[in-house]
């Protein structure tokens, strides 16, 4: 059967190297009928780099709403399973060498908070610095590849907690997913986000445009949310993801208002995080954090490790919009969306 949800992208990417270029071409075809040639050399491809990150991307995407025109059986098709763990192997290794010692988990979430003085400014103090409309829809675009998913990654914790821990990720995706209100979800709100900015809101419509330092942000989620192993990390990640957005929120929904952005549908996204996130984290630090370690304390490293990698895609993406916004450039692929 092939994948085909209303309101999503209508066409696959275009490749960005070997790796993508061989998957983009496989899942063009019927599963089972590619025989060697899912066999592209990871080994050669920059786990950092546009290449790897879409094609892991897309490896992911199979598990989240299909991707156009390609057959629903790829998603556990042992050949695309291989190729996906080769990028996952080569991906965590690279965060690993990045992160080094994580340190105390205490620590790690209160540099979340308390950045140092070397990290780079977030986006969202970039577009209070200098708002501009053209970039904070860049900046809407970037995102679009998560929020309009949100919290689907995050939502894979679940089966893989107890007690507290699992009640209180219950507790913060039930927000998360609008408390039972379809026109609540929060990837709802940011699709009325996008129309309010003249955005497509389809369901990975602007894949082709966002680069490799986004595609690392979403890609953390996935390779933490799918491996049962890693639920520390994925921990960890949900935990700083709560910590960092509502201060982040509320400089956004600011710059907003002062580019004159006066539609609700668009500021609601993001004070909407700002009441909620401020709770979650409160949440996620005692209760998900708290339970899973009392539980299994053996995890915390892998809980710091999971702080510590959101934090380092974060500022890579940050970076990456610095640079380019600095520079006058646009920071997508392909130019601005204007």
């Amino acid at each position: 059967m092939v994948a085909a949800s209303p309101g999503t992208a209508t066409a696959l990417p275009s490749p960005r190297g070997p790796v993508s270029g061989a998957l983009i071409t496989a899942l063009r075809r019927a599963p089972g009928t590619v025989g060697p040639a899912l066999s592209p050399p990871v080994e050669d491809a920059d786990p950092w780099g546009e290449d790897a990150q879409l094609a892991l991307y897309l490896a992911y995407e199979l598990h989240y709403r299909g991707l156009p025109g390609v057959d629903d059986a790829w998603e556990w098709d042992p050949r695309l399973l291989s190729l996906r763990a080769r990028l996952e192997s080569a991906f965590l290794a690279a965060l690993r060498d990045a992160v080094g010692d994580p340190g105390a988990v205490d620590q790690a979430l209160a540099d979340v908070l308390h950045p140092g003085p070397d990290s780079p400014r977030g986006p969202s103090a970039l577009l209070a610095d200098e708002p501009d409309l053209g970039r904070f829809r860049e900046y809407a675009v970037h995102r679009s590849v998560f929020q309009l998913k949100e919290a689907d990654p995050q939502a894979l914790l679940i089966p893989r907690l107890t007690g507290r821990a699992k009640a209180a990720v219950v507790t913060v995706e039930f927000d998360e997913f609008g408390a039972g209100r379809a026109e609540r979800v929060h990837a709802a709100l940011f699709a009325d986000l996008m129309r309010g900015l003249g955005l497509d809101d389809a369901y990975n419509a602007y894949l082709d445009r966002v680069p490799a330092p986004m595609l690392a942000v979403v890609n953390l989620m996935s390779l933490f949310g799918w491996h049962r192993r890693l639920r520390g990390m994925a921990a960890g990640h949900f935990a700083a993801l709560e910590t960092a957005s509502p201060p982040g929120a509320a400089r956004l929904a600011d710059t907003l208002e002062r580019l004159g952005v006066d539609d609700p549908a668009c500021t609601l996204f993001f004070t909407e995080h700002v009441e909620a996130d401020a709770v979650h984290e409160q949440l996620m630090r005692r209760e998900v954090l708290g339970g899973l370690l009392a539980e299994e304390p053996d995890l915390a490293d892998d809980v710091a490790f999971g702080i510590r990698a959101a934090t380092l895609v974060e500022d890579g993406f940050a970076e990456h919009l610095g640079d380019a916004w600095g520079s006058g450039r646009s920071s997508l692929r392909g130019g601005s969306v204007l």
